[in-house]
């Protein structure tokens, strides 16, 4: 609920497209740097206990889901500023 109340105020605010997309590009370095993060630590388990590579992928793709709605909401959120 809180998402969409963020949204109609960023439409209403009247901000800028060309900063709402230096804002999205620098909002988005968050999940690519936690995304490299969550893999590499994959990497990393996979390599010193390889019998855990099963329970480490279906930690690393349900952490990778949550990463990625932060960027998703990113979109989503520019593509309401730039509309308005």
């Amino acid at each position: 609920m809180n998402n969409i109340v963020l949204a109609q105020a960023t439409v209403s605010a009247g901000i800028n497209p060309g900063l709402a997309a230096i804002g999205y590009g620098l909002g988005a370095i968050g999940p690519g740097i936690g995304v490299g993060l969550i893999f590499a630590a994959v990497i990393n388990g996979t390599a010193r206990q390889p019998e855990a590579q099963g329970k480490l992928q279906t930690i690393a793709f349900s952490t990778f889901v949550l990463t990625e709605v932060l960027a998703l909401i990113g979109i989503v959120i520019y593509f309401l500023a730039s509309r308005g």
